[in-house]
């Protein structure tokens, strides 16, 4: 069966009314085809822009709202992490000095312990050198009479023995002129 549109036989079926070749490109049927082509397009259209467009550009207004939430906690955050990183090194810092402070004040107090102990020791040594100064002044003063008391003894025994008669007065004086130079 051909179709017919003004009385003619159409050029895309055959005799026993099949289609030859491909039917969307035979010029006959072009009306119809856009014709349905419109139509589906205008169901397209209405539904991307009543259901599917709405939905999308909802969605993507969500997204861009969180995303600029979270760009602004993330500012905010960054402000914090800045504070709280300013407060750190101002803590070192005064952590530091007060540590410096603390060995300064130790250092201090050592040394001044270290003089209190310096000073004690050097009374104590100069308390002691006096005191075995006394002790060598009178161990001098003791060899002194030693040494005069020998030299008197021995210088009688030497007269006695060389024959003579050693005169105590004598011997003392001259023992004694001796000893004082």
């Amino acid at each position: 069966m051909a179709t017919e549109t003004t009385g003619a036989v159409s050029t895309c079926v055959d005799s026993h009314g099949s289609a030859i070749g491909m039917p969307q490109l035979c010029f006959d049927w072009f009306p119809n085809q856009i014709f349905w082509l419109v139509i589906t397009l205008v169901v397209v259209f209405l539904v991307l822009s009543r259901v599917a467009l709405p939905r999308i550009a909802a969605i993507l207004a969500e997204r861009q709202g969180t995303i600029t939430n979270d760009l602004a906690a993330a500012e905010d955050l960054k402000a914090k992490a800045a504070a709280a990183e300013e407060a750190y090194t101002k803590a070192l810092a005064d952590a530091r000095a007060e540590a410096q402070r603390i060995a300064a004040e130790a250092r201090a107090e050592i040394q001044a312990g270290l003089n209190d102990a310096i000073a004690k020791a050097d009374a104590e040594i100069a308390a002691k050198a006096a005191e075995s100064e006394k002790v060598i002044a009178g161990i001098r003063a003791g060899a002194l009479e030693s040494i005069e008391a020998v030299a008197k003894d021995t210088a009688e025994a030497l007269v006695d023995a060389l024959g003579g008669k050693a005169d105590a007065a004598a011997v003392s004086g001259a023992v004694e002129l001796r000893m004082k130079g």
